[in-house]
């Protein structure tokens, strides 16, 4: 099916509310969001106020899915790493997915006033790969780093809750994940490094290695990776100055953090220029010990993102679990309330089952906390009580086999 063919899908302007150019005071929030064969939902149209939304229901209700939808009004692959064809609705009884394309719609209060996006995924047919379509205002946009023009959102998902017992790589991702949310070009960059690497190691895998085309895959780890590594201490250094904030009550955790590595302390300790030519002949000598291991030895793909909690001095990977989820709490709040400082609006928050390992206590601070941000924050869990607090506060809304039920009314 061709991009013109998806507009159904992406906008249905029958079911948009009109839209208007009088400025939101505020962050950018959704006032309607439209789910089509996405995951459980075949059509499903959600309208919303700037305020928070919980999502309540049953395991397997839909509640994620419905917040994954959201994360894809941004770029990337949304919270579950999915690839495109992943969310299509599927045929229950073969467990396939149907053939129509998924689609989410929103119509977002900005500053600037209501925009209407959508996205949509359309599949491969000969001759093309699948894709991604976007669309602002109806109009093709020419890829999806657009959507970081008009919405900013963050999320935590319980599958985040182990970010500090997993490997490196998901430390890494997270934290790429944010400098993405304030430089979209940041995920090119980390795409052209690894797409280096890759080559190179093929390269030098073949026996008999091009020595041009070598040096040339060498030189973009090179400009790639310093330029990866700059942007994750910048963001680190940025993120650190929003992390305690005096004369307030710490309702979670005050954190160190240092994005650590070989070629972080190079840049730490010299310019930038000096770092790439330290890195180049790093490469270069060793080349032998990457062909026998298979990865190179030196890189940004071997960086890690150290967390401490200063109250008790641990890291954060010696926590108990309940302080780890508290930990990952802090660091969500203190990127949201950079974005803020940096650019005047809060970003949209999406907290799947954030009660999870969190007592009554850290759970009612975490309300509060959203309502000093003043976010749009999408909340999900299985107990309504323990969001009671927030009652006549937020939005409620049950999830049930794929449907939405407004609570409200």
């Amino acid at each position: 099916m061709l991009a013109q063919g998806l507009d159904q899908v992406i906008i249905s302007p029958e079911t948009l509310p009109h839209r208007s150019t009088d400025a939101i005071s505020g962050g950018t929030s959704i006032k309607r969001v439209t789910l089509t064969n996405f995951r459980c939902y075949g059509h499903q149209s959600l309208d919303v106020a700037p305020g928070p939304v919980v999502l309540t229901g049953p395991n397997g209700a839909g509640k994620t899915n419905l917040l994954e939808g959201i994360s894809f009004l941004v770029p990337g692959r949304g919270l579950r790493r999915a690839k495109l064809s992943d969310p299509s609705r599927r045929d229950l009884s073969y467990n396939k997915p149907f053939q129509q394309p998924w689609g989410v719609a929103a119509v977002l209060r900005t500053l600037k006033g209501y925009v209407d996006i959508g996205t949509a995924f359309e599949a491969a047919t000969e001759g093309r790969r699948d894709k991604r379509i976007v669309k602002v205002n109806g109009e093709l946009a020419r890829n999806q780093s657009v959507l970081s023009e008009h919405a900013s959102i963050l999320w935590l998902t319980p599958q985040m809750d182990r970010l500090f017992l997993e490997g490196p790589g998901a430390r890494r991702r997270f934290l790429d994940r944010l400098v993405f949310d304030t430089d979209p070009a940041h995920a090119g960059r980390v795409s052209a490094y690894e797409h280096a690497q890759r080559e190179r190691m093929r390269l030098l895998r073949s026996g008999n290695p091009d020595a041009d085309w070598l040096v040339a895959l060498e030189n973009t780890m090179v400009t790639r990776g310093i330029a990866v590594t700059a942007a994750r201490l910048d963001i680190v250094r940025r993120l650190a100055q929003h992390l305690i904030r005096p004369n307030s009550v710490e309702s979670f955790p005050s954190l160190e953090i240092k994005a650590i590595g070989e070629i972080e302390t190079w840049l730490n300790e010299g310019p930038a220029l000096e770092a790439e030519d330290r890195f180049r002949v790093r490469l270069s000598s060793e080349r032998g010990r990457d062909t026998t291991e298979g990865r190179a030895k030196t890189g940004p793909h071997r960086s890690d993102f150290f967390v401490r909690h200063l109250g008790n001095g641990q890291e954060a990977a010696i926590c108990s679990t309940g302080e780890q989820k508290a930990l990952l709490v802090s660091l969500i709040l203190s990127a949201a309330r950079m974005r803020a400082a940096e650019h005047g609006a809060s970003p949209m928050l999406l907290l799947d089952e954030i009660a999870a390992h969190l007592d009554v206590q850290r759970l009612n601070a975490l309300f509060d906390e959203i309502f000093c941000l003043g976010a749009q924050v999408w909340m999900t869990g299985t107990d309504e009580s323990l969001f009671r607090s927030l009652s006549g506060k937020a939005q409620f809304f049950a999830v049930t086999n794929g449907s939405i039920v407004n609570k409200n009314i």
